[in-house]
């Protein structure tokens, strides 16, 4: 009797394992899917915005005229970011997260669409394109490989700086030459932080990844390496098209 026990319960302990590894998985998927349905709606309201501002030229010109609304949206967003970065309990509370990641974006989508008005429309939106195609690939790319990029977080966070002291040598040193390799050097860096960010979300067997519970956060990491990468693109076409 006392064996039968024995041998059941040490039967029903794979199965177990097996039960919770697959409501982790479930977990994650939810967790997934949540994240890639906000950053959507976010690239949505970014594209909507963008588009407004290249064929609306009422608008484009009262931001032209009117530099203390892009400075003001600016320092809007910076508050709203440090808000959904450090504060812990607003980025997991909802509604308030969902609030907070909608302003932030709405911010981002306003500015950006400031900076994209001053390019040619069709450098725009061959950018739109290729951004569009490289994030796709690269997400496939972050799903299938076996390369955990999670690891190289501190790698990345050297590329980034070097990147940083790079922009303002550029910007010192005007020079299409080094506008090039500036934006090629940060869509380089960009693309493998999209990877990093999806592996982190991912989690499975990467060394590293991000709670369940972080899915704004998960959903601002992303949407910040689209733009930025999209930013780099549109320089790199500019620079062509003069």
């Amino acid at each position: 009797m006392d064996n039968t026990s024995a041998n059941s319960y040490n039967e029903a302990t794979p199965f177990a394992d097996f039960e919770n590894a697959f409501s982790e998985k479930a977990v994650r998927m939810g967790f997934i899917r949540k994240v890639y349905g906000i950053l959507m709606v976010q690239l949505a309201i970014t594209v909507g915005f963008i588009c407004l501002f290249l064929y609306q030229e009422d608008l484009k010109f009262y931001v032209a005229t009117h530099a203390e609304v892009f400075w003001i949206a600016f320092a809007l967003l910076f508050v709203v970011m440090l808000v959904l970065v450090c504060c812990d309990n607003v980025r997991r509370t909802f509604p308030i997260n969902l609030i907070c990641l909608m302003l932030f974006t709405l911010l981002q989508s306003f500015l950006l669409g400031s900076a994209a008005s001053f390019y040619d429309s069709e450098a725009v939106l061959i950018a739109v394109g290729i951004c569009a195609v490289i994030c796709l690939a690269l997400t496939v790319f972050a799903f299938q490989t076996k390369w955990d990029f999670t690891m190289c977080s501190g790698m990345l966070l050297v590329a980034l700086i070097v990147l940083i002291v790079f922009g303002f040598l550029a910007a010192c040193i005007p020079s299409k030459v080094i506008s090039i390799v500036y934006a090629s050097l940060g869509a380089a860096i960009f693309s493998m932080y999209i990877v990093f960010d999806t592996q982190l979300m991912l989690g499975g067997n990467h060394r590293y990844s991000i709670s369940p519970e972080e899915y704004i956060a998960a959903a601002l990491n992303l949407y910040l390496d689209i733009i930025n990468l999209f930013l780099m693109i549109l320089s790199l076409v500019s620079s062509a098209h003069r």
